[in-house]
């Protein structure tokens, strides 16, 4: 008799609709689109400042590496470190010191100088 009231039970659940999900209805929300995309602009080269641009005449000892001929600032570090290669001059353990040579000793005032001191001995023989 068990059986029979489950089996009667299982079909009834079986033969019930699912319950259906209620549905709420909101209040329409107004949804805000990304604006377009912009073109990609085509990039261009920067503009080089033109203080760096402006030729300069090395002096002194400055001069007695690179001559006499006046060049932007950009130029002079470039053939400063042409130099520096050139003439093996960089510290083999620590590479940022630089090993002076006679020329190059006139120039700092010293037997050794940092790289990023360069730039200070550079602009004193600059006009």
């Amino acid at each position: 008799m068990a059986m029979k009231k489950a089996k009667k039970a299982g079909k009834k659940a079986a033969k019930k609709a699912p319950a259906k999900k209620s549905v709420k209805k909101t209040a329409k929300k107004s949804v805000k689109k990304a604006p377009a995309k912009k073109a990609a602009k085509k990039r261009t080269a920067r503009k080089p400042n033109a203080a760096f641009m402006k030729p300069m005449m090395p002096t002194g000892p400055l001069a007695a590496i690179l001559g006499s001929t006046p060049m932007p600032r950009t130029e002079v570090t470039s053939q400063i470190w042409k130099y520096i290669k050139k003439n093996n001059l960089q510290d083999k353990a620590n590479r940022r010191m630089i090993n002076a040579d006679e020329k190059l000793r006139a120039l700092f005032g010293k037997a050794q100088a940092s790289m990023f001191e360069l730039t200070k001995y550079v602009s004193k023989h600059l006009k």
